[in-house]
């Protein structure tokens, strides 16, 4: 079954050019977006059913043989359409810094220590009902360039394709009761804030493992009037 594409509702996702995120200016488009009409392979496609990373859970507490530094967390949630209806066989790729606040990528310059033990990248796949499962380390704030003494609030990156092409959505979950949510750009660019707390993780006694990690619950709608806001 092929479900056609249907355009956000207005308000929901940051607008493309947000003044207070500077980087924005010099990506966001100058014109009008042209609709284009989806091809059947772009409504129907792909399959992650076979892919390698067919597993709906990931740990990325361990590594080159040893444990990451840092305060282990579990990040559990479904994918859903904009029905409620379980989105099965999405691919979710998952990236984040370490406890420090640094990526392990060459581009990350912040003199933060890196962690041999932490690559703070994953790719799953959700189950039959939608659902995911990620063992992590809680990443740090980090400072960033976006303006005077600004720093990122602690956030994980989730990228998801969802049953075709068309249902991409590129998103930050973060963490509840952060100080830095208040003067973050990228969080406060969202409209509103019933929109804006989609992108907050729920602590959750029952995803919590005692003595090991503490657990959140974090869904993400893929579209429709509660979807998760996302990233152009």
């Amino acid at each position: 079954m092929t479900r056609g594409y249907r355009p956000p509702p207005p308000g929901l996702h940051p607008p493309n050019n947000s003044p207070a995120y500077t980087s924005t200016a010099l990506r966001a488009p100058r014109s009008r977006a042209v609709a284009i009409t989806h091809s059947l392979s772009e409504t129907t496609g792909p399959s992650f059913a076979r892919a390698p990373a067919a597993s709906a859970s990931a740990d990325l507490t361990i590594l080159n043989g040893g444990a990451a530094l840092g305060e282990r967390i579990i990040i559990a949630g479904r994918v859903l359409g904009d029905d409620g209806r379980p989105i099965a066989n999405a691919m979710l790729e998952i990236w984040q810094a370490n406890s420090a606040g640094r990526y392990a990528h060459p581009e990350d310059r912040h003199d933060a220590p890196l962690d041999p033990h932490f690559s703070g990248a994953a790719q799953i796949v959700t189950g039959s009902d939608g659902a995911y499962r990620i063992v992590t380390i809680k990443p740090g704030a980090y400072p960033w360039r976006n303006h005077p003494n600004a720093w990122r609030p602690r956030h994980i990156h989730f990228s998801v394709f969802g049953p075709a092409f068309a249902s991409r959505l590129v998103t930050q979950m973060y963490f509840p009761g952060d100080p830095l949510l208040d003067y973050d750009p990228i969080y406060l660019s969202v409209p509103g804030a019933e929109a804006r707390a989609r992108l907050l993780a729920r602590f959750d006694l029952n995803t919590t493992i005692a003595d090991y990690a503490l657990g959140y619950q974090f869904d993400i709608v893929l579209r429709g009037g509660g979807a998760t806001p996302a990233q152009n």
